[in-house]
């Protein structure tokens, strides 16, 4: 999946930039949200804008991104400058 997709996908849901949104409503199987959103992750001209979080109550839908347990994401609106 490319990045623009992704922002696509988090505005369609979070309405704009920097708001919280369950990875699950992402809409991605798992395996593939998690290796993408995981490359995403170590790549520091990209990751700097992403905000991961794993919210109280919500392990049972967490995601394993680089090995840890997130279950939300944001993004902030400065990642436009690279897309």
């Amino acid at each position: 999946m490319e990045l623009s997709q992704l922002v696509e996908k988090y505005l369609a849901i979070a309405g704009q930039y920097g708001k919280s949104v369950a990875l699950v409503s992402l809409d991605i199987p798992r395996e593939q949200a998690e290796k993408t959103l995981s490359a995403f992750d170590e790549d520091y001209h990209i990751s700097r804008f992403f905000h991961f979080a794993c919210v109280p109550g919500g392990d049972d839908s967490a995601y394993q991104i680089n090995g840890f347990s997130q279950t939300h994401v944001s993004i902030d609106p400065e990642l436009q400058s690279i897309l």
